[in-house]
């Protein structure tokens, strides 16, 4: 099985950035998506975040099948969709998967985890069911902290690195993407779906800076980082995709 889901993502870190990623994603692509009931299929699921924020937002009835490495999130996650529609839990390579009689395939913080050859498996199995796709919240490589510091630039080119390790396109995956549905002539919406962090997110900011400054440090040990830095703001760059046939 592929590890390119959210396996070995703590439930305390999926729940600290539900609020911002409710608040991130692009609602009106959902409008653009075919008004049927439905079979949905939710890639690295976590604890059910995606599920919870896009039922309300399709008709029913719906089924959904949740993927996710980790059974600890697939537990949670299978128990955390609304009352009224239908859960299944599968722990398979997401990359490898049949889509046929799916209506929907989504997914979360995804596709800058997978390499160019996964990413072209997942399109060509959406192409060859017929499937729309929804990929919300993929890093595209920009993460503005205030106050700035002289570092900040080197910070985010040392995390950007970090992302396209072991051959994942990280800040390349939503135009990488794009081009692939696009190639097979389906058309294709992304918007902009960036955090916009401030005072009331302290928590959030502390840890995913934490984990954005280890990360950039792993990549280039010899980076400069101050350690009391004061943090009032940031903002983090994602990118929505709407693939449609």
């Amino acid at each position: 099985m592929t590890t390119v889901d959210s396996s070995g993502y703590e439930p305390e870190w999926l729940r600290l950035r539900e609020a911002a990623d409710t608040a991130a994603r692009a609602a009106d692509l959902v409008a653009l998506l075919p008004d049927r009931p439905a079979v949905i299929r939710d890639l690295g699921c976590g604890t059910g975040a995606m599920g919870r924020w896009l039922s309300g937002r399709l008709p029913k009835p719906q089924r959904w099948i949740l993927h996710d490495q980790d059974p600890r999130l697939l537990e949670i996650a299978a128990r955390s969709l609304p009352p009224g529609i239908g859960v299944e839990t599968e722990q398979a390579d997401v990359t490898r998967l049949n889509f046929d009689k799916t209506s929907l395939v989504t997914a979360s913080a995804l596709l800058d985890l997978l390499t160019k050859k996964e990413i072209q498996r997942l399109v060509k199995s959406c192409v060859d069911a017929q499937t729309p796709a929804l990929f919300t919240l993929s890093v595209t490589g920009s993460a503005e902290i205030r106050p700035l510091d002289a570092g900040d630039e080197a910070l985010n080119a040392a995390f950007n690195d970090h992302q396209r390790r072991d051959g994942k396109l990280g800040p390349e995956a939503v135009a990488f993407a794009a081009a692939e549905f696009t190639r097979h002539g389906w058309t294709v919406h992304t918007r902009p779906s960036p955090w916009q962090l401030g005072p009331e997110h302290e928590d959030l900011i502390a840890t995913w800076y934490r984990g954005f400054v280890a990360a950039a440090r792993e990549q280039q040990p010899d980076l400069t980082v101050p350690d009391d830095r004061q943090i009032t703001a940031v903002t983090v760059r994602h990118q929505d995709l709407l693939a449609l046939p």
